[in-house]
């Protein structure tokens, strides 16, 4: 929408006029009342509040309304989680985050800081708002006003007397130049509410030598053109993905390896929700979680004391054995117990685990040390290992409605090595879907055909003996045709990756010509590892 010319700002006396149309982003952490200030401010439900088991916002929203002849544009950005440092928030939410008051062009007329009077404002809060805000030009906070949600919270309390108690509070209410409102959004009745808060705006930008925060307009266009770009490659690979599963289904979905049991091990740091993703594929509440708490004040004594823990369940008939190994935290690098765990780990999984499950938490942002942090984990499994590892993204909510392709693509290429390395083999667990058994029947089908494209278990002491047994010949010979089906495979792979259109005929000819490089019980692993299927699309982020 175009800017009105500095006249418009100006009456027929001389004496400057608030302007009759407002621009306001809502910017801060998750679960902080964002969406339900922006309804209160609008005297409308125009953002969605009713996604219990989802976050509000994931991408950013805008919505339009009339308050006493003043124009409202209100922008509901998404949050960040409430303790992650900028490096700890993912590329899409810092994009999203940009986005929004970019969006805004010319400019904001103002930025509400929405903070929740129920939390108390401790020295890292402090760091995570400052951080977040670095964003921006440091000119933003001239035309930042701290909005207080939970009002009610306060009982008889004033918000002046909560402040006075709270350093935090004052030095953010002082960096904004003791611009503040406080908001009960329980209470939609009450349109003073909205009306005190506009005439703060308006007060404000009578105060300023710049009527609005200028945005970079090359910078708006940039990042509509990243979001657009990284769009379609989220489309591209989630295609990708689905046509390459459903030929692996068809080649190997028959039931020439009838499954008794699945032993699957859970690999990942602390608090990226292995417990949670044990409990959902056991449907029992087996597993202890880690309190957050723990993550939060990273408290490393008596660490080494935490062992693998095995549960054990029941899916559509088959036995499921699940052992989550010790978590680490992201700093410093794993300690050489842990690798100590998931060898043992693996011993409690006889004759050998069909899948490691390597738990990334959506919600936080991958970098290169997480990665190497897993490499470092699994070493001692040699290279072999990676044909038995799928990634298994967790904290599903914090994507709402969004496909995980997006986050896989703007995360970049640390993420992407990490899934071509697990030959491109992914899902995503929404923890707080119990009631959804969807989409842990949908990873059962993902694992199902890993293990009998695999031939069996990473290690299977039972299999080894059978081989022994064999002639030399007939081994060697069983190793060749093994790796001879292995590379069709990829080839086939990689073909469905490059072609972006849908293939025109059945893939009933491939399989036939797999069926004819298939030899059954194969236990021992063969080559080194899996390859890559395809080249996944670099990042815009990159």
């Amino acid at each position: 929408m175009e800017e009105m010319a500095a006249s418009d700002y100006i009456s027929n006396s001389g004496i400057n006029v608030p302007p009759n149309h407002l621009r306001i982003v809502m910017i801060r952490g998750a679960s902080s009342g964002k969406s339900s200030s922006g309804n209160t401010i609008l005297g409308k439900n125009a953002f969605d509040v009713t996604k219990i088991k989802q976050r509000a916002t994931t991408c950013t929203k805008i919505s339009h309304s009339v308050f006493e002849g003043t124009r409202l544009m209100v922008v509901d950005s998404p949050g960040w989680f409430y303790t992650h440092s900028l490096q700890d928030t993912n590329e899409m939410d810092k994009l999203e985050i940009e986005k929004s008051v970019n969006l805004c062009a010319p400019g904001p007329h103002t930025v509400l800081l929405v903070i929740p009077l129920i939390i108390y404002i401790n020295a890292p809060y402090l760091t995570v708002v400052q951080e977040h805000m670095s964003m921006f030009r440091e000119e933003i906070w001239k035309h930042t006003i701290v909005l207080f949600t939970a009002r009610d919270w306060l009982g008889v309390k004033t918000v002046e007397e909560r402040m006075k108690s709270d350093e935090g509070l004052q030095w953010i209410v002082n960096r904004c130049e003791n611009r503040y409102h406080a908001l009960n959004n329980k209470d939609d009745s009450d349109k003073t509410q909205a009306k005190e808060l506009i005439e703060k705006i308006e007060e404000m930008w009578t105060g300023n030598e710049d009527p609005y925060y200028k945005v970079d307009l090359g910078r708006a266009a940039q990042i509509e053109a990243e979001k657009e770009a990284g769009d379609k490659m989220a489309i591209r690979l989630k295609k990708i993905k689905e046509r390459q599963l459903r030929v692996l289904k068809e080649l190997y979905g028959g039931e020439r390896h009838l499954l008794t049991g699945i032993r699957i091990i859970l690999v990942g740091q602390k608090c990226s929700g292995k417990s949670e993703v044990g409990n959902l594929i056991l449907s029992k509440y087996n597993f202890k979680k880690t309190l957050f708490r723990a993550w939060l004040e990273k408290s490393y004594q008596d660490q080494r004391s935490e062992t693998c823990v095995k549960h054990e369940g029941d899916f559509d008939g088959v036995k499921v054995s699940v052992v989550e190994t010790p978590g680490w935290f992201s700093d410093p690098s794993p300690p050489d117990w842990i690798k100590e765990e998931v060898l043992h780990g693996v011993s409690m999984c006889s004759p050998g685990p069909h899948i490691f499950l390597l738990v990334v938490p959506i919600f936080r942002a991958f970098k290169e040390k997480d990665l190497e942090a897993l490499l470092e984990v699994l070493m001692p499994l040699t290279e072999r290992v990676w044909r038995h590892c799928m990634v298994l993204f967790t904290w599903g909510y914090w994507l709402n409605d969004c496909p995980v392709e997006n986050y896989i693509v703007r995360e970049g290429k640390v993420i992407q090595e990490l899934l071509e390395k697990c030959g491109n083999r992914y899902h995503v667990l929404n923890p707080r879907r119990y009631d959804d058994p969807d989409q842990v029947k949908e990873l059962f089908k993902q694992i199902t055909v890993m293990v009998k494209q695999n031939g069996e278990s990473f290690t299977s002491k039972t299999k080894k003996k059978i081989s022994q047994k064999l002639p030399w010949r007939t081994i060697q010979k069983q190793e060749e045709w093994r790796k001879r089906e292995q590379k069709l495979i990829e080839r086939v792979m990689k073909a469905l990756a490059k072609e972006a259109e849908e293939p025109t005929g059945p893939f009933s000819t491939i399989a036939q010509s797999m069926d004819d490089f298939h030899i059954s019980d194969l236990g021992e692993d063969g080559s080194s590892e899996c390859g890559s299927f395809y080249t996944v699309p670099e990042s815009t982020n990159s």
